[in-house]
């Protein structure tokens, strides 16, 4: 007794945001940035144990005028950080930025003048993918993150503000290194052993 039985067979009853969001969540083509040990296990998603091409992504872009979606897999270098951005800036819009790996995210253990602290000083993150180096399920995962993001995004005005909201919030942020520390390393003090050189 609803509205659909009322209407002739073949209407559906949806939203054009909902089904522009369908239709980029399955038509994904990512550009890889393979930069250090993250990019073995990127590569090995598109093997067949994994198959990337049930998302319709087995098509890797070399060319980043075909692809939205850019996969930072490994520590970003200041060298590097200049290509990255320009890639980045030659992909049309919409475009979405996985973040694989924590020296992608946050510079991991090389906290160092060489590394950036953080592809995300560099161009906006949608999903960090912690790990060293995540497995290439952990990726699958944040690939469907990312498909849900994509589904529930919004279209045109509301897509510029909600875009502005989420630029405002992270300008507010504090940044990490004006943040206290959390634990105290001063207890961490070894114990004088016995001089092998004397």
């Amino acid at each position: 007794m609803g509205l659909e039985e009322k209407l002739p067979a073949g209407f559906v009853l949806t939203t054009l945001e909902s089904v522009v969001g369908y239709m980029r969540k399955a038509s994904i083509w990512p550009a890889t940035f393979g930069l250090a040990c993250c990019a073995i296990e990127m590569m090995a998603v598109g093997t067949p144990d994994y198959d990337i091409a049930r998302f319709g992504m087995e098509r890797f872009s070399a060319t980043p005028r075909q692809a939205d979606l850019m996969i930072v897999a490994g520590r970003v270098s200041n060298k590097m950080a200049p290509v990255v951005r320009q890639v980045y800036d030659q992909m049309p819009n919409p475009k979405w930025v996985i973040s694989m790996g924590v020296c992608a995210s946050s510079g991991g253990m090389f906290n160092n003048y060489a590394i950036v602290q953080g592809v995300d000083h560099i161009i906006p993150v949608d999903i960090y993918l912690p790990g060293c180096p995540p497995r290439p399920e952990m990726l699958l995962n944040a690939i469907i993150e990312l498909h849900d993001q994509i589904q529930n995004s919004k279209l045109g005005v509301n897509r510029v503000a909600a875009a502005r909201a989420a630029e405002e919030a992270a300008l507010r942020a504090v940044p990490t290194s004006l943040m206290p520390p959390t634990h105290d390393h001063g207890a961490l003090t070894a114990t004088p052993g016995k001089n092998l050189l004397a």
